[in-house]
């Protein structure tokens, strides 16, 4: 069984009015754990690719890019996206929930937010409606400012990435401080982890680009203090 087609299975549940939070409820375990996810990024993303005013064709693309779709899952994926773009609800009632589900594991909300960076970039163009929509939904999801910060200058290319915010350090933390936290942050974006965290295997593909910033910001920083 395809996860389009456990997804199809849930939204099913709440087209015949069980409510959403007794369906995120249902999804709070493993397997289970990966088709909420899937579900968080379509709900937020199909949301915030209306933030700008338009759903483009690029970012549409960039959620297919995400999952990596199988070619007998399009029309499926494509139904889900669209059944989530057309929900009246709120994005911050769904981000709150989904904080509710993944509770304080900073991994998964921070797999999350990447995703929507990522859908958020597809067009190259970071509309200022986006960018309250990703802030206000790292806020909900408990996330800091300074990680908001780190996950923004990695997507957004207004600025050059600050290796140290890539890593999470300071430019005064010592260099052996600095490698634990660079080697730490490989480990936690090897795709088994993150699969335990609960995303899906068809979105493990976030972690590439991260662990590029993440072997880039060290080698920076390790230069640099050479």
């Amino acid at each position: 069984m395809s996860i389009w087609t456990r997804i199809t299975e849930a939204l099913s549940a709440l087209a015949q009015g069980e409510p959403l939070s007794a369906v995120f409820e249902h999804l709070r375990t493993p397997p289970k754990r990966s088709v909420a996810f899937a579900i968080a990024v379509i709900a937020l993303g199909a949301k915030m690719a209306k933030a700008d005013g338009q759903v483009t064709r690029d970012e549409v693309t960039a959620f297919r890019e995400v999952f990596q779709i199988a070619r007998g899952d399009e029309a499926g994926a494509a139904r889900v996206f669209n059944l989530a773009r057309q929900d009246v609800a709120g994005y911050d009632d769904y981000a709150r929930r989904i904080r509710a589900m993944f509770g304080d594991d900073r991994g998964t909300l921070c797999d999350l937010m990447e995703g929507l960076f990522h859908i958020a970039m597809a067009d190259g163009v970071y509309h200022p409606d986006e960018d309250r929509f990703l802030a206000r939904v790292a806020g909900i999801f408990g996330l800091s400012d300074a990680q908001f910060a780190a996950l923004r200058s990695r997507f957004v290319a207004d600025a050059p990435p600050d290796p140290y915010a890539v890593l999470g350090v300071t430019p005064d933390t010592p260099l052996d401080e600095v490698r634990r936290a660079w080697r730490r942050q490989v480990r936690e974006s090897h795709p088994d982890r993150m699969i335990a965290r609960g995303v899906p295997r068809e979105a493990v593909k976030l972690a590439e680009k991260r662990i590029i910033d993440i072997n880039r910001a060290w080698e920076q920083v390790s230069g640099g203090r050479g």
